[in-house]
């Protein structure tokens, strides 16, 4: 397990993690924890002309966690609310339905495909996608609600 899940590439990923810390104006923040492994990831997003046009995150996570927010953070500005909510679940369909990788900007994240194999693992990759969805959802209430 440890050669496959901790390949050389997500150790490199979690070691090199983009854009910690938090938004101060953020337009949504959310939170998402899991109660397997204790990991916890906090992301702030601020959206502009329909793309994410800022980010921050707090990941207190482990490696897998770690390497799937540097993916994120890496790559996530510019990147329309679809576009974030497809990701998300293209990432479910690898972990559990043997789905093919997320491809385009967010390519690097198939070197998280042999925690497929794992599902002790499968919340913690999972935690900065969910976070973000959670954080667009935020903020599809709060435009909705100012339609209204």
């Amino acid at each position: 397990m440890i050669d496959d899940v901790y390949n050389s590439r997500i150790l490199e990923l979690a070691g090199n993690i983009p854009r910690i810390g938090r938004l101060e104006d953020a337009d949504a923040s959310a939170t998402a924890h899991s109660k397997l492994c204790g990991s916890t990831v906090t992301v702030d997003l601020k959206l502009a002309d329909g793309v994410v046009s800022d980010f921050a995150h707090e990941v207190k996570a482990c490696a897998l966690g770690q390497a799937s927010s540097s993916v994120m953070a890496s790559h996530i500005i510019g990147a329309a609310p679809g576009e974030l909510r497809e990701v998300r679940e293209t990432m479910r369909r690898m972990l559990k339905e043997n789905g093919a990788p997320p491809w385009g900007r967010f390519e690097d994240l198939k070197y998280l495909e042999p925690v497929r194999d794992y599902k002790a693992r499968h919340a913690s990759t999972m935690l900065t996608f969910d976070a973000v969805v959670d954080a667009l959802d935020q903020i599809a209430r709060k435009d909705e609600s100012a339609a209204a």
